[in-house]
């Protein structure tokens, strides 16, 4: 339908909506019109840089926004102005955000329609179209696990459908019979791209039973088909939760944004849609139904253009934005306010394995956080597959300890969703490697959301690492530097017992997303005194695994135990420092030590170039230089993939060369 001239025309006959409820469309449907025309002037004069039209497309953004209650949430795109004018988000705030001012809902810190407001219950999008699925998914989990009526409802367009999150978001809430509409906007392009270029199926729609869930087509330029079929089709989830995927055929008359244009676009097929206009067509049925007359069209658009220029002149005598650094700083993280707040160990002791700390850890969170889920591969009646959950299902229930399907991206995603939702969730990875799957979730969303709009993201993810343990490229590495350049990321990484618990719950507790690493050959190899119950270890602390003299040795996880071990074979006085926290770092511990000892050796396991270390390195050159005996010395794997065979694997780590380069510095 998308990319045919032949077009049915719009009829309204046939619809139960009464004539109040048709008015008040009419006018949700005018409301955004009349701004976008608005706004493409203010483009051409310079006011606002960028602009998405969805002239022609109302109907689907008013119609699935009238059709929800107010209290259930909408994920948003680029041309689902609709949904924001209906949820009665404040005009001057709205054209603030559009001109980077501080008075917009990010502060100038993003763009356009990239933005949320809990109080509308509106989730804006991102620029890679798929992720606000999943989002959308963890916000119907959270109501189906409170016991709440209520659906949640995400856009996409046509090109979004060919990413994998797509596939990820509608499978996922389907083996999980989450209550999710996800609405696909057929519009007949991806930017230049035809949908006859985007996918082979005759409708988007069809894609539905392959993931054993009920779709539909309708269209998406009648306003009274939208409404009354997503009113329906919420209703019957909120008493039955399921997915629905919904295919809204429409056209995009004007260009992907205004700067592209449309020269590409066949000139008769946006003859045939602009006829189909929803606005237009609507308001001649409201007419020859006696519902409206042409003079109330012209005194309703006199209000809103009213309103538009008030909204307009109120944003325009709001300040502009001006640079404060310590405030962009002060933005990365959510403050630390918890229902479990720090708490200091108790005297009691049990002498545990890493592993059952990091169980007796996750197992405190759970019970002081009784809105904590657990989601990953194999962790329910399996319990994970190193057991860390072993036993968590007949003591928490399936609801809160949840198998997920083979897809990392979505589930952080959902975990998102959870979280905006006022939930808590840890996801975690069966192998850190298989993170780089859910790459785009953890640094486009978790870590920019909070600086971007104020929105928390309550997620912990768990990623076994390292090597040591003979398996290979694709189940040793250790990759904490694929992270720490991203800001909004917390980044822990434990070396014994005692920390691995309190770290983990410390991580739970925190509003912020968290990346927990635990090194795998440490998880039966290294036992010690754990505290009893609940406590937490400080985010952002490091501490010093050994005191001493004549140099320091920095370093995380693993590293710690190596560098106790070659001291003491070497009978070196030197000062050990467990890092903990990558992110934030404790830059003032890195500070004392150097200036104790005057030597520096940065320790860790990961490949050497593009490490971590060269981040301390740098550091410490900068800014305690003048209390340096000898060139700092970064000492780590080698530059190539974490071999299988066990010759190789000891080649490629650096425990074998600690002893020589702590040599080298001393005699420096």
């Amino acid at each position: 339908m998308p990319a045919t001239t032949t077009l049915p025309s719009l009829t309204y006959t046939k619809y139960q909506t009464k004539p109040a409820t048709q008015l008040a469309l009419f006018k949700q449907l005018l409301r955004p019109r009349l701004i976008e025309e608005k706004m493409l002037k203010q483009l051409r004069q310079g006011i606002i840089s960028k602009w998405f039209a969805g002239i022609g497309q109302e109907a689907i953004s008013v119609g699935c926004t009238a059709a929800l209650n107010d209290d259930e949430y909408l994920f948003t795109m680029h041309r689902n102005l609709g949904v924001f004018t209906t949820r009665n988000v404040p005009l001057p705030q709205l054209f603030a955000q559009w001109q980077g001012k501080p008075g917009g809902f990010t502060e100038g810190r993003d763009r356009s329609f990239h933005f949320g407001s809990q109080e509308h219950k509106i989730v804006g999008m991102i620029s890679h179209l798929g992720p606000q699925l999943s989002l959308a998914a963890g916000v119907a989990l959270r109501h189906k696990l409170m016991g709440e009526r209520k659906v949640s409802l995400a856009f996409t367009g046509d090109g979004g459908t060919s990413q994998g999150e797509f596939h990820e978001a509608l499978n996922t809430a389907a083996v999980w019979k989450l209550p999710v509409i996800f609405v696909v906007e057929n519009n007949g392009w991806g930017l230049s791209t035809p949908v006859s270029e985007q996918y082979a199926c005759n409708t988007l729609a069809d894609r539905g039973v392959g993931y054993g869930m009920r779709s539909l087509t309708i269209d998406g330029n009648n306003i009274l088909e939208v409404y009354e079929t997503v009113s329906k089709l919420a209703a019957e989830l909120r008493e039955n939760p399921e997915p629905i995927l919904l295919e809204c055929l429409t056209y995009r008359v004007r260009g992907h944004e205004e700067a592209s244009g449309v020269k590409y676009v066949p000139q008769d097929e946006i003859e045939a849609w602009t006829a189909r206009d929803p606005l237009n067509n609507f308001a001649d049925h409201l007419i020859e139904k006696g519902f409206l007359t042409a003079t109330d069209r012209k005194a309703l658009e006199k209000n809103i253009k009213k309103e538009i220029e008030d909204g307009l002149k109120a944003a325009g005598a709001m300040p502009e934005t001006v640079g404060d650094v310590d405030r962009e700083l002060a933005a990365m993280y959510a403050p630390l306010t918890s229902t479990a707040p720090a708490a200091a160990p108790g005297n009691a002791s049990t002498e545990m394995r890493v592993i059952d700390a990091i169980s007796d850890g996750l197992r405190e969170g759970m019970r002081a956080h009784d809105d904590l889920v657990l989601m990953g591969q194999d962790i329910a009646d399996y319990g994970g597959v190193f057991k860390i959950t072993d036993g968590f299902m007949a003591e928490f229930g399936a609801e809160r300890v949840r198998n997920t399907p083979l897809c990392e991206s979505a589930i952080i995603g959902i975990g998102l969703g959870l979280s905006i939702a006022g939930g808590k969730a840890m996801v975690e990875m069966q192998f850190g490697d298989f993170v780089t799957c859910g790459f785009n979730q953890i640094v486009n969303n978790l870590a920019k959301l909070n600086y971007r709009w104020g929105q928390n993201a309550d997620v912990t993810v768990r990623l076994p690492v390292g090597g040591g343990v003979g398996a290979g490229p694709y189940h040793s590495q250790t990759m904490e530097a694929w992270f720490t350049s991203v800001p909004g990321l917390k980044i822990v990484y434990p070396s014994n017992p005692a920390d691995a618990k309190g770290l983990l719950t410390a991580a739970l507790a925190d509003p912020n997303p968290v990346l927990y690493f635990e090194h795998k050959a440490l998880y039966r190899s290294l036992s010690g005194q754990v505290p009893a119950g609940y406590y937490t270890t400080e985010i952002g602390k490091a501490a010093i695994a050994r005191s001493g003299n004549d140099l320091s040795i920095i370093t995380y996880g693993m590293g710690v135990h190596w560098a106790l071990k070659a001291v003491e074979e070497l009978g070196v006085d030197a000062e050990i420092i467990d890092l903990r926290t990558l992110a934030p770092l404790d830059y003032a511990a890195i500070a004392a030590t150097v200036k104790k000892t005057s030597r520096a050796l940065i320790l860790h396991e990961a490949s050497l170039t593009g490490g971590f270390g060269g981040e301390l390195a740098a550091w410490i050159g900068e800014h305690c230089f003048e209390d340096l005996d000898a060139p700092v010395r970064r000492l780590a794997a080698l530059d190539t993939p974490v071999p299988f065979a066990a010759a190789l694997e000891t080649d490629y780590m650096p425990e074998a060369r600690l002893q020589g380069a702590l040599e080298d510095l001393l005699a420096y």
